[in-house]
């Protein structure tokens, strides 16, 4: 079932994105958060691809139509997202999915590149039931990690030199210290953005699987 664009409030605002309904008609929540090039037919593919097994996902539109292929551009796109606008379509997101009918009740975040730091974010706005950050790191915000309502599952890459394992692990154990809960895994032989397979000089076919198998894993045990 082909996905649509949607509208939704943002805090007193409006803000659009990507939603693809499972074929069931009815499934847990998941927010797709965009990389820095904005979204783009990967993160729609990616929403689809969440629908495809059985969930109502979500990508908002972070840059209100702008988006590139460009990194210069997205890197400049990237530095003028302001925080706060992003956390109210964030949020604004999240209310969207947690009252459709469509939704079963539960709502969870996922998020690549710059929406990995983003999913983990909200996840300390909104009381999410599961996070996932693929290779992120966060940038120009200190969120309050005991603020976590569910798990966080990380999947990095081990020659990924800004979101390094290092910086990986760091997360990690930040946010046990918070008293909650995160599993990291690192991906060998794997260079940042290893899940984008519109990307052939960085995807890794076997890596991108097994954290889509883990992903599914994960939510299908906290979504329930």
């Amino acid at each position: 079932m082909p996905g649509e664009m949607v509208s939704f409030a943002s805090n007193g605002g409006e803000a659009g994105g990507y939603l693809a309904r499972p074929a069931s008609g009815r499934g847990p929540g998941v927010i797709v958060i965009q990389e820095w090039w904005g979204l783009v037919p990967h993160i729609r593919d990616v929403a689809d691809r969440f629908a495809g097994a059985g969930y109502l996902a979500l990508a908002p539109d972070l840059y209100h139509g702008q988006k590139t292929t460009e990194p210069d551009e997205a890197g400049k796109l990237m530095m003028s997202l302001r925080m706060d606008e992003a956390a109210k379509d964030m949020g604004g997101a999240y209310e969207y999915l947690k009252d459709h009918s469509a939704c079963t009740g539960k709502v969870a975040s996922v998020g690549y590149c710059m929406g990995g730091g983003l999913s983990l974010y909200l996840a300390t706005l909104k009381p999410l039931d599961a996070c996932v950050v693929y290779y992120g790191v966060l940038q120009g915000v200190q969120p309050d990690l005991s603020k976590l309502a569910g798990p966080v599952l990380g999947h990095y890459a081990s020659d990924d030199a800004w979101a390094s394992p290092q910086v990986a692990h760091s997360l990690e154990q930040q946010i046990r210290d918070a008293g909650k809960h995160a599993q990291i895994y690192i991906y060998e032989g794997t260079d940042h953005a290893f899940f984008n397979d519109t990307r052939p000089e960085v995807y890794n076919k076997a890596a991108a699987e097994l954290s889509w198998d883990r992903t599914m894993a994960f939510f299908r045990e906290h979504l329930k």
